[in-house]
């Protein structure tokens, strides 16, 4: 058992709670029992886990054989040195330390029902979190972000993810130009939110594999998806309402897309 908050392995898992030290690792941590259950449920690539039993003994016992059959390596530490690892003012118990991903185009399987999501500076971790829960609810598997967008592995995105993310091929630093080239180059159609866009409820999408692209909180998509040639949709407001938190937004574009092509 880890008892020493000195540890070397504490010291390192204290060190992934910083944006840099995940970057040159290429690791980060997850924490509570739900997401760390979710992310054995899928297959997500788990270098260790670190438990304090004396939190969860029952969840513990089930999870525990599912590390095994896996070949997961995994530790118990004791309540301190779990608060100390931790990024949350109340762990619940356990946390893991996971590899991150690194998806490529080649990975994108294109085909006629296709819909690839393009998050174009989305800066609010909760925000990106719930469009990646979303996405992955309403049948999206693909998601580009550009450089503008805030960290995937920061704590509060994981946390909002619920663990989406280890269900969707995730191309993260995607210049605009090279995704445009993308779409053109696959016969992706290329959908955008946008205040001045057609309305929503009267827009026919177009056949075929589909790029939607969704901006930025404050100022919207970047210039060169705004000048390229897009079809650009607005969801209409009622009452004076001038916008929709954007998460909200996203979801309702992605649903009306899942009700035009019925794919769920």
């Amino acid at each position: 058992m880890l008892e020493s908050l000195q540890n070397e392995q504490v010291k390192y898992v204290v060190s992934l709670q910083r944006r840099k030290a995940r970057e040159e690792a290429q690791l980060f941590v997850v924490e509570g029992w739900r997401f760390v259950e979710e992310a054995v449920r899928r297959n997500a690539p788990i270098k260790k886990v670190y438990v304090c039993q004396e939190r969860e003994p029952l969840e513990w016992q089930s999870l525990q054989k599912k590390l095994r059959e896996r070949s997961i390596p995994f530790e118990e530490v004791d309540g301190r040195v779990l608060r100390k690892m931790s990024a949350t003012e109340e762990p619940q118990g356990i946390l893991a330390v996971v590899r991150q991903t690194n998806n490529s185009w080649s990975e994108i399987q294109i085909h006629p029902q296709t819909v690839l999501l393009i998050l174009d500076g989305i800066q609010d971790p909760g925000n990106l979190g719930t469009i990646l829960r979303t996405a992955l609810a309403s049948g999206i598997r693909h998601v580009c972000l550009t450089p503008g967008t805030v960290d995937l592995y920061n704590p509060k995105v994981l946390r909002s993810t619920m663990g989406a993310l280890f269900s969707l091929v995730l191309l993260r630093g995607k210049q605009p130009e090279d995704i445009l080239d993308f779409c053109r180059e696959r016969g992706l159609s290329v959908l955008m939110g946008d205040v001045q866009g057609s309305s929503l409820y009267h827009t026919i999408l177009p056949k075929g594999p589909l790029a939607l692209v969704v901006g930025n909180e404050g100022k919207g998509p970047s210039p060169l998806f705004r000048s390229a040639d897009v079809q650009r949709v607005t969801i209409p407001m009622a009452q004076d309402v001038e916008s929709l938190n954007v998460a909200i937004a996203t979801g309702i574009l992605l649903y009306e897309i899942v009700r035009q092509r019925d794919f769920l």
